[in-house]
């Protein structure tokens, strides 16, 4: 670049202090010679600093132009791949298949989680409320008035037994219920000879029951008295009665390595008797704002779990979501990913999706046109003008070709990654070059 500055660089080296007058837009100052050469100096290196940045802001320009371009052609991209899996993924049922599978949904939602320990074992009587029936003096049974499974009241006469006393007849005595409740054994009967020794009745009030659960000893540690639980029966059915723990037993079971836990639950129908199973869910712990889906939501293998959302879009449409779980106790299984509150997921009738589908379903394009009233494509999406124009003379080889589509696209998806990569890379160091 020529210098714009009249004084030659002889001048300056032989140290002249001679001013220069330079004229600046009209404008006039002195200087010395040695200022002029530190200024021309400087200008030439901003002037080429100048010539760079541009250089530099032009190249990051054009690499952004081009990146925006190529995330263009990534979201078209996994579109095309977002409505393939909706149809993969998507199970359509005409009513008569809802009601054939027995659909039912629940609204997913947080909730109070529990943390709870499993144990089994066995509903029994509470000890002080049997008692039984004998005789003071021998005699024998001249009359019965309750018999096995009679319920009596506290004071009513059960039998009479005529005594050896003499007599014409001999005195008789009558025996009186000690307390209410049932008539659980008899074991007398009429003539019978009996003993002050003999036991005649059992009576037992089973209005309280016991419910005996055997806990594992390596998780007895986190159960107290007074912790809760959920007691189910199979003897009648799904039904859950809490109950809450009143005592443990006095010593440990060396074969199964448990320990007794005691749980007093009411009975005021009796549909509970002794010897009955009994499963226990013991809670150990709470935890709020959990997200959660029942148990029979979650269907697939341990590896892939899944659950079927009603789509918000299609009615008797359900959509396999694949989700990531959590901790699962008696009734519910915690959801960390996968679903949000207020999506409906079926519960019953999930494991019949797993396998519906087939040619009594009706396709997702079948679905949408109906629900929508126009034509869709058979993934779908909607569809374009050039659609509508060719889809007589298309139907025939789209069909041919529609399950060699995955695999390509897979491929592309893949391909259109690695070159971002490779073009990001390549343009970071031209532009470091150019800097």
């Amino acid at each position: 670049m020529e210098s714009i500055y009249p004084k030659s660089h002889s001048a300056v080296e032989s140290g002249e202090n001679t001013s220069k007058i330079v004229a600046e837009r009209g404008t006039r100052f002195d200087c010395p010679v040695e200022v002029i050469a530190q200024v021309e100096s400087a200008s030439r290196v901003r002037y080429n600093f100048g010539i760079k940045s541009r250089r530099a802001r032009s190249t990051s320009n054009h690499f952004r132009s081009k990146t925006i371009i190529l995330l263009g052609v990534i979201l078209a991209f996994f579109q095309s791949l977002s409505a393939s899996d909706r149809t993969a993924n998507t199970v359509v049922l005409d009513e008569s298949g809802v009601r054939n599978l027995r659909i039912v949904t629940v609204e997913v939602d947080t909730q109070d989680f529990e943390t709870t320990v499993f144990a089994i074992g066995r509903i029994e009587e509470v000890p002080s409320r049997h008692s039984v029936l004998s005789t003071r003096v021998a005699g024998r049974v001249k009359q019965i008035d309750f018999f096995e499974g009679d319920h009596v009241k506290k004071g009513e006469v059960v039998a009479r037994i005529e005594t050896r006393q003499l007599g014409d007849p001999p005195p008789s005595i009558d025996l009186k219920a000690p307390q209410d409740g049932l008539v659980t054994a008899s074991h007398v009967r009429l003539g019978q000879p009996v003993e002050p020794d003999s036991e005649l009745m059992d009576i037992s009030d089973r209005s309280v029951m016991w419910a005996v659960a055997r806990i594992p000893e390596q998780e007895a540690d986190g159960v107290e008295i007074g912790s809760k639980a959920h007691i189910r029966v199979p003897a009648l059915g799904d039904e859950l009665i809490e109950a809450s723990l009143m005592r443990f037993g006095v010593n440990a079971d060396r074969a199964s390595g448990t320990v007794e836990g005691i749980f007093e639950m009411p009975n005021p129908d009796e549909r509970l008797r002794p010897g009955m199973r009994a499963e226990f869910s013991i809670v150990l712990q709470e935890r709020s704002d959990v997200l959660a889906v029942p148990h029979e939501a979650v269907q697939g293998d341990p590896s892939n779990r899944v659950v079927f959302v009603s789509d918000f879009d299609l009615e008797n449409a359900f959509v396999r979501v694949p989700v990531v779980l959590g901790e699962s106790n008696d009734r519910f299984i915690e959801v960390e990913a996968g679903l949000f509150p207020g999506d409906e997921v079926v519960t019953r009738g999930a494991y019949s999706l797993m396998f519906a589908g087939g040619g009594q379903s009706l396709s997702l394009k079948e679905a949408l046109d109906a629900a929508h009233g126009h034509e869709h494509n058979e993934d779908g999406s909607e569809m374009t003008d050039a659609d509508l124009g060719g889809e007589v003379d298309a139907d025939e080889d789209h069909h041919e070709h529609e399950g060699s589509h995955w695999p390509l696209m897979v491929y592309a998806g893949v391909m259109t990654l690695l070159s971002i990569v490779l073009l990001q890379r390549l343009l970071h160091r031209k532009t470091e070059e150019s800097a």
